[in-house]
């Protein structure tokens, strides 16, 4: 009780609010997941909502051509305008990627995938604005092309823009990269559980608690903000569909031992080769057009994503020379786009051509074997499946996207069958690694992060640099260095004249020297030529990750970086100091 029987009250620090640095500074640990969660769903929005933007886009162009404005309706098309389209299409790529550095034209999944491991996942804008342009211009054009690769490449890059907006820590934007994947094929597809999948799977290739979570909320608001304009179908009806017996099993076997041989041969013929760069660019990209043209004269089947074909497959019989077009033309002229540097979307026609496959070796099955054997439709399904795990060499993306298609979990045992033996054909006998991976490898780069760097890429600067730092100029007078060694930092950056590089000093060596009877005359002391354990130091970003800070150290040939950040207009802040000794221990003990 205070002074005449008031209660007395204690002091109460005001509570801090959360500020950007703090939320920062926690992104920078590996552990950071309910920020995370935060940062994945708005991936999930905004990426949501770019796919509706994308999509509404592709019917309003549309509506200037095709039949009630439907932009897969090219068997209703006059034959002359089909032929033409494609002409028109690649003209228009080409022209835009005329004269643009070659760095400029990357888009796609495989350009995310390439981003991630050796940019952490920062995308540039004239990409993600060239991806707008051919992905759009391909769809119309009636060139054979998915709207996956876009979706991927427009969320991944939208999801990255909103942390480098934040300046968050580089191992956050890999995360968000994932997020954007993800919610891209989910609101694409309508199937949350395969973008997860598939994000973590193909794109991050890595499987964390950390980047899981994350990845889930955007997969899912994602899928929900499609929902919310398109309805809640997938991209295609799948009827309802079981196997027969299990005699169908040893057919689904011979049927993915021919699909990842099918699958296998798309991806080697999808690489360019050394006569194709010698083409002129003008001559590649006509004869892409030229090759769409002529097929289409006969089969327009094979124009645009596809979906509308698959849809027929899956509820009737189409003739049997359309299952071969789509089947094997789509698929090759895809290979065609992409080895003479159109940069095409794979997935949906690897889909739409592998049920083709399927359906044919379904058809055979039901004419060898017609008491026993299963609708084709199950082949058709399985195929598939079996063509996209084969090509991308994900096993678990193709089954998971094969499991939402169908609401059917009775056709996964079957499922996993063929997965299995068409990854296992296409890795084996073709060497593949997957289309992505493959592409990347023909061009000198290597996704495939090595188990070191993979783990100091989830974690940022901040979280392991030692932050009790004093800037120091080289010449201190007595007074001044008591001054600088009161706050008791650890190591002092010395500045040094002609604007080189900074040299880091044991704050202790000074702290001794200042002690020693032999220096007590001195009243100033030069920085730079006292006793004490100097270091030549280079700079690192506040953003940066450890993978990042290691790289750095290799490549100048030093044991400690001074790790700066912008405070204001040409304003440079050092925040700390992080060493190899430092980075090596976290790897040790994590």
């Amino acid at each position: 009780m205070g002074r005449y029987g008031v209660p007395s009250r204690r002091f109460r620090p005001p509570l801090k609010r959360p500020s950007m640095e703090a939320f920062r500074r926690r992104l920078a640990s590996v552990d950071a997941l309910p920020q995370l969660c935060v940062l994945g769903v708005l991936s999930g929005l905004l990426t949501g909502g770019l796919m509706v933007v994308f999509r509404g886009a592709l019917e309003f162009g549309a509506l200037a051509f095709m039949p009630d404005g439907d932009p897969e309706a090219f068997e209703r098309l006059a034959v002359p305008l089909r032929v033409v389209l494609p002409l028109i299409a690649v003209a228009l790529i080409g022209l835009w990627l005329w004269r643009m550095p070659t760095s400029v034209g990357k888009i796609g999944i495989g350009h995310v995938i390439e981003r991630l491991t050796y940019h952490q996942g920062k995308m540039p804008l004239r990409n993600w604005i060239t991806q707008w342009w051919v992905g759009l211009v391909a769809l119309l054009g009636g060139l054979s092309a998915g709207r996956e690769g876009p979706a991927i490449h427009l969320g991944a890059a939208a999801s990255s823009w909103i942390g480098q907006t934040m300046r968050l820590p580089h191992n956050s934007l890999r995360v968000l990269v994932g997020c954007g994947t993800a919610a891209g094929i989910a609101a694409s597809f309508n199937t949350p559980i395969a973008g997860v999948i598939f994000a973590m799977e193909v794109v991050m290739m890595e499987y964390t608690i950390t980047g899981f979570m994350p990845v889930i909320l955007a997969s899912t608001t994602g899928a929900v903000v499609s929902q919310l304009v398109y309805g809640s179908q997938p991209a295609f009806s799948v009827p309802s569909v079981q196997l027969a017996s299990l005699f169908d099993l040893p057919w689904i076997a011979v049927t993915a031992l021919l699909i990842g041989l099918v699958a296998g041969g798309f991806v080697r013929l999808a690489r360019p080769a050394v006569w194709k760069k010698r083409l002129p660019m003008w001559g590649r990209f006509l004869a892409v057009g030229v090759a769409v043209a002529v097929l289409a004269w006969w089969y327009p089947q094979v124009q645009g994503m596809g979906y509308d074909s698959l849809e027929r497959m899956l509820v009737g019989q189409p003739a049997l020379d359309v299952l071969i077009a789509v089947a094997l033309g789509k698929l090759a002229l895809t290979a065609l786009a992409i080895a003479f540097g159109v940069p095409v979307s794979i997935i949906g026609p690897i889909l739409v051509s592998g049920a083709a496959l399927g359906t044919l070796c379904g058809l055979l099955w039901a004419t060898l074997m017609p008491e026993l054997a299963s609708s084709p439709v199950v082949f058709s399904l399985l195929g598939m499946a079996a063509m996209m795990g084969a090509v991308l060499q994900a096993p678990l993306a193709a089954l998971m996207a094969l499991l939402e298609l169908t609401h059917n979990s009775s056709i996964l045992l079957p499922g996993m069958l063929a997965v299995v033996i068409a990854v296992l054909v296409a890795r084996q006998g073709y060497h593949c690694s997957g289309f992505f991976i493959s592409t990347l490898d023909s061009q000198g780069l290597h996704p495939l992060q090595r188990p070191l760097m993979q783990a100091l890429s989830r974690v940022a600067v901040p979280a392991v640099m030692e932050r009790s730092v004093a800037r120091a100029p080289r010449i201190l007078t007595r007074a001044q260095a008591q001054e600088l060694l009161a706050g008791k930092p650890t190591w002092l950056v010395v500045s040094r004249e002609n604007d080189k590089p900074p040299v880091g000093l044991k704050a202790a060596g000074l702290a001794r020297l200042m002690l020693d009877e032999q220096w007590q005359g001195e009243t100033h002391f030069d920085l730079l030529e006292i006793p004490g354990q100097r270091v030549d130091m280079a700079p690192i970003a506040l953003q940066a990750t450890l993978s990042e800070a290691f790289e750095q150290l290799n490549k100048q040939r030093v044991d400690v970086l001074y790790v700066e950040h912008t405070t204001a207009p040409l304003i440079r802040k050092i925040s700390g100091i992080i060493t190899r000794d430092a980075i090596e221990n976290y790897y040790r003990n994590k």
